[in-house]
């Protein structure tokens, strides 16, 4: 792919994959750019070839700038051209996979983390990777985005009182005692670029597996192995991410062979693939599920009453949800983050469907024949499909709601307006429940939708820096349990994330973060 992608050449790519997923995999074959390697032993990755994958993208808006990108192909992206202090991962032994960090001490009392950076990380201009670097990474730039998930640092580390000790030490001193500090900052979403850096561009200074060739909002880009990458070499020798919104184009690319990899099916376009001899579908397993959600704005009539925002979770049919929009694939929610991740308040009752009980709350509260707009988008398969059942849940119970649907990628593109909404649909990344609530809705953050209760502040506060884990445990789950009684979300389904890859790609998985990944591992049949 060259440094100017084709648009007509993407749109071309797009209708002949449509077209090949109408007429069934006999008409179209996936084509293969790239011989066997001789003397391979079968299972083993191969190296070299390109890998091309397709995502849902934000069209106009999407950005280099990953601290401030919008959508999910932001982030992938990134992923594939920046170093990350590493990664969630369950079987590690500090529950992370460190990557340009080796390590990260915690101080008895947890009032310092001290951060240890590897030695053997390079840029791609041939600098070394030093603590200023991720200085600058974490104070100047996540601390100043706009985006809770990169606001998380800030909130828990006083990231003014921050210093290098050394080329290769950072010390962050805690706003808090935490106890679960290398669980933020191992999310797989913080980045470093270098010192410095303000303006993102191709030819920048990277440290990631690959690095940019080429890029084209809304269309996709291109890259190449970055040979000096730290820990090990990605086994492909490129890499293309196109951004295609719509999923049977996505499907369609995958089976005419035009990609490799599509990201993120709808569940309709994932059963068509079912029986396609050349590619087999790669969901996402617990506890990578993806929460989709409902937030209703307590600083909005008549939202603020606690009787309104019950009933709204009474009213929905989560079962209904996962038959018809998932076809039983997906997991029915409680109205709560972070299932399957330890600190998950899994004791609570599962809240029912109760039409009855939902209209007389509304009753009570003066609230019977409601209007309201719920304001969705395609951010992520199932959304709007959801957005349309709940909307015909509230008209049961005397709500007259309505549905607006806005382009893919542009849900979030103004963030402050987004937050604005009465009541928005959401999804939530697949990351530990109280991280979760810190990130979004502690302390009256922006994301929270007008929920202020530092009761629960303080109780997430000292499950976070308990060290006991019983204890932490008991502490999460007394406050998860307010949120769960008076809390201003409708959670109402967890989703894999629906991938489908050609038969033969490997590795991709073990990249950890599969809902955003950075395909260092990944290989070619």
């Amino acid at each position: 792919m060259s440094g100017q992608i084709d648009r007509r050449s993407l749109l071309r790519r797009g209708a002949v994959g449509a077209t090949a997923l109408a007429l069934g995999p006999g008409l179209l074959a996936a084509c293969s750019t790239d011989e066997p390697a001789s003397g391979r032993k079968e299972g083993s990755p191969r190296s070299g070839g390109t890998l091309r994958g397709a995502f849902v993208g934000g069209g106009a808006s999407e950005t280099l700038d990953f601290f401030n990108g919008p959508s999910a192909l932001d982030l992938v992206r990134a992923r594939a051209w920046h170093g990350t202090l590493g990664n969630l991962d369950p079987d590690g032994p500090d529950g992370v996979r460190y990557g340009v960090l080796k390590g990260i001490d915690i101080s008895d009392d947890l009032s310092t983390y001290t951060l240890h950076v590897r030695p053997d990380v390079r840029f791609t201009d041939g600098s070394k990777l030093t603590s200023a670097d991720i200085l600058h990474s974490l104070s100047a730039l996540a601390a100043k985005s706009k985006l809770p998930v990169y606001q998380l640092a800030a909130a828990n580390f006083d990231l003014a009182r921050a210093r290098a000790d050394g080329d290769l030490k950072v010390v962050l001193p805690t706003r808090r005692p935490i106890a679960d500090g290398r669980m933020i900052l191992c999310q797989g979403n913080f980045l470093i670029v270098k010192e410095g850096t303000r303006n993102f561009r191709e030819g920048m200074p990277s440290c990631g597996p690959f690095r940019l060739t080429g890029f084209t909002a809304g269309q996709g880009s291109a890259f190449e192995r970055y040979d000096d990458h730290y820990g090990h070499v990605p086994h492909l020798d490129g890499l293309e991410l196109r951004s295609i919104a719509d999923s049977t184009a996505r499907a369609g690319a995958l089976t005419s062979g035009e990609v490799d990899f599509a990201h993120d099916l709808s569940p309709v376009t994932a059963r068509t693939l079912a029986d396609q001899r050349k590619v087999e579908l790669a969901p996402t397993e617990s506890p990578y599920l993806v929460g989709l959600s409902f937030q209703m704005n307590m600083t909005a009539e008549p939202f603020d009453d606690p009787r309104v925002r019950e009933a709204f979770k009474l009213a929905v049919d989560r079962e209904a949800m996962v038959k018809t929009v998932f076809y039983g694939n997906a997991q029915a929610g409680n109205d709560l983050p972070g299932i399957g991740f330890p600190d998950y308040a899994e004791g609570l009752p599962q809240r029912r469907h109760d039409p009855e009980r939902a209209r007389a709350l509304l009753k009570k509260a003066g609230a019977d024949g409601m209007k309201v707009r719920l304001t969705t988008g395609p951010e992520t398969p199932g959304m709007v499909e959801m957005a349309a059942l709940f909307a015909e849940d509230l008209k049961q119970v005397g709500v007259r709601a309505t549905v607006r649907e806005l382009p893919a990628g542009q849900l979030y593109a103004d963030f402050p307006a987004y937050t604005a909404l009465p009541l928005a649909g959401s999804y939530q990344m697949p990351i530990p429940a109280l991280s979760t609530y810190q990130m979004s809705t502690a302390g009256g953050s922006p994301a929270s939708f007008g929920w202020k209760e530092p009761g629960t502040d303080a109780l997430v506060a000292k499950a976070r820096a308990a060290t006991d884990p019983e204890q932490a445990k008991k502490l999460g789950t007394r406050a998860q349990r307010t949120r769960w009684e008076e809390g201003n979300q409708v959670l109402p389904v967890f989703k894999p994330n629906l991938n489908a890859q050609a038969k033969g790609v490997k590795g991709i998985r073990e990249d950890l973060f599969e809902q955003f990944p950075g395909f260092s591992r990944a290989s070619l049949a």
